[in-house]
């Protein structure tokens, strides 16, 4: 249970077509667009069902260029405007997030192009391009020519930003590493941990912060979890007790170290941050897995001063992929010992012999040889970007989760009126009425389809259904593997798992496919998409588009590899 996901369905004969969009609100920045060519599309996949046709054939509207002041436009269609104007009397204070709306019809127009429902943005926000290489030449960062100096102003800019976007205090640096998984390996490779050590965790945690673990082992520490209550998260009373049972005794000789995730990726669960506190009170590090948390939500190290904090920049506003960042307090980094020197992190390295003197630059030190220099000025038009919108993102992906949560629960089976899917994330509780509050829950929905007789609909033939109608979502354990076993009620299963299981054994023990259907909203989300949702998930409700989807996916497989069957619906 780590990286499961039904192998995705590429539509064939996808031609790449750059095009460069300006963003009238920032004139720095410019976005790329892929258009998949009409032939891609001529294969009608959808069945002939006469209720269905006007979502099944329609034509993406043409998005307008013009920025509304007033309120979001409705969707094209005539009963699609009047389901949007029932959304917007139940939801009134979603109109306040109208500039959302101008940012997609404009910068990120390339969606009603593509004709995409894209819900996956706890996978990968929707790609934002700075064009500043257009008009520059950038060198290696370790030489002193006008080029490399430009690169290093680049880069210096860029750490300014993120701290100034985070509220970070003086004592903080940024160190850019490959993403948010090479972020947290750079704590659990250099943690001082020792025999008398703990490294603690929540089971509701990426798997990046479970291979820690494996470092603390090495060297002598114990590790505990934090058990996940059956919607995710922890209870704060056992996370309390578990913290005080493992705290250190002598922070010098035998350090500890709390992993926390701000957000978890599958279970939609945001952790306290008083938790930080409260363990730092008892004489733990903590480091904050923010991965999830940060591209919809404003977060202060002023107000939650962790040790260290792991962030992905494509999970916050798309682009650069492979960059990544370590925001981590100076003094923290003076505890940690890495393993090993490279090129960029030393000043003298004596050969053949044992002496090695490393940067001065505490950031110099952590990372290892030519950080990705050419991209860095992305980051920093990014956050400028982000900063503008995010503050609307709480308020606006509330009301589109609560109206796509409750459009679910509704669904029902036309044959004998049974519930169409389960939810098993969190749902959100507070409602939110105006732009600046924040949510008590993420914004991503996981569940499971059922078929008439509340069997569990096999999630590679969702991924398939959705990926044949142009919506990405995502399936599986989205390597949260602790997660995804409490809110699947598997717990039981998981602590039976023998040394060289595979993810082939437990689904044979279990009996089923294992994982969720994750939808996930994010920066670019707005109505349609849920309402493209809400209509794919109707499909499956419905008895003759659902065997028609069913004969589709068993065409597409490979006969002797299909160890799941769905029956034709009862009438």
């Amino acid at each position: 249970m780590g990286n499961s996901s039904s192998s995705p369905v590429a539509a064939p004969g996808r031609r790449r077509h750059r095009r460069k969009w300006r963003s009238t609100i920032f004139r720095r920045l410019s976005f790329g667009c892929i258009r998949p060519s009409l032939e891609a599309y001529d294969e009608e996949p959808w069945p002939e069902v006469e209720h269905e046709k006007g979502f099944l054939r329609a034509t993406p509207p043409v998005p307008s260029l013009a920025y509304y002041t007033v309120a979001p436009r409705p969707p094209m269609y005539s009963e699609d405007g009047a389901v949007y104007a029932e959304f917007i009397r139940e939801y009134p204070e979603y109109r306040l997030t109208w500039i959302v709306d101008s940012l997609r019809r404009t910068d990120f127009s390339r969606l009603e192009r593509t004709g995409e429902t894209y819900v996956d943005y706890m996978g990968a926000s929707v790609k934002v391009h700075a064009d500043f290489l257009n008009n520059a030449v950038l060198g290696n960062t370790h030489s002193i020519s006008n080029s490399s100096k430009l690169s290093v102003d680049c880069a210096n800019e860029a750490r300014s930003a993120v701290l100034s976007f985070f509220q970070a205090p003086p004592d903080y640096t940024v160190i850019f590493t490959a993403n948010a998984t090479a972020s947290l390996k750079l704590v659990g490779e250099s943690y001082p941990f020792a025999g008398g050590s703990a490294y603690v965790l929540a089971a509701d945690s990426h798997n990046s912060v479970n291979g820690i673990r494996e470092f603390a082992m090495f060297r002598g520490a114990r590790h505990a979890y934090i058990p996940s209550s059956s919607t995710g998260g922890f209870d704060l009373a056992v996370a309390k007790n578990l913290l005080l049972r493992y705290r250190p005794r002598n922070r010098d000789l035998a350090p500890c170290l709390l992993a926390l995730t701000a957000q978890s990726n599958i279970s939609n669960s945001k952790t306290p941050l008083g938790m930080a506190d409260y363990a730092a009170s008892l004489g733990y590090h903590v480091l904050l897995d923010a991965a999830a948390l940060v591209p919809t939500s404003p977060f202060s190290l002023a107000e939650h001063p962790v040790d260290a904090m792991a962030i992905s920049f494509y999970k916050m506003f798309g682009f650069p992929t492979g960059v990544g960042a370590l925001i981590v307090k100076k003094s923290f980094l003076a505890e940690l010992r890495r393993p090993w020197f490279s090129g960029g992190t030393v000043d003298v390295v004596q050969v053949p012999g044992n002496i090695v003197t490393l940067s001065a630059e505490p950031h110099e030190q952590f990372e290892d040889g030519t950080i990705n220099y050419l991209t860095l000025p992305a980051i920093t038009d990014g956050l400028r970007f982000l900063s503008a919108y995010l503050p609307f993102l709480p308020l606006r992906l509330s009301c589109l989760l609560r109206y796509l949560t409750s459009s679910l629960l509704r669904l029902r089976h036309d044959v004998n009126g049974k519930p169409v899917v389960q939810i098993l994330s969190r749902r959100p509780g507070r409602r939110l009425r105006s732009v600046g509050q924040e949510s008590d829950v993420g914004s991503l929905v996981s569940i499971l389809f059922l078929d008439p007789t509340g069997k569990i609909i096999p999630n590679s033939f969702i991924e398939h259904a959705a990926t044949r109608r142009n919506i990405s979502l995502r399936t599986g354990c989205v390597c949260n593997p602790g997660g995804a076993a409490a809110i699947l009620g598997i717990t039981g299963n998981m602590e039976q798992l023998m040394p060289g299981a595979t993810l082939h054994d437990m689904e044979h023990k279990v009996g089923r496919e294992l994982g969720v259907v994750r939808i996930s909203l994010g920066l670019a989300s707005n109505f349609d998409d849920i309402l493209n949702v809400i209509k794919f998930c109707s499909l499956v409700a419905n008895s003759q588009t659902r065997e028609v989807m069913i004969a589709e996916w068993l065409q597409s497989r490979d006969p002797r590899t299909t160890s799941y069957s769905l029956s034709p619906c009862p009438r």
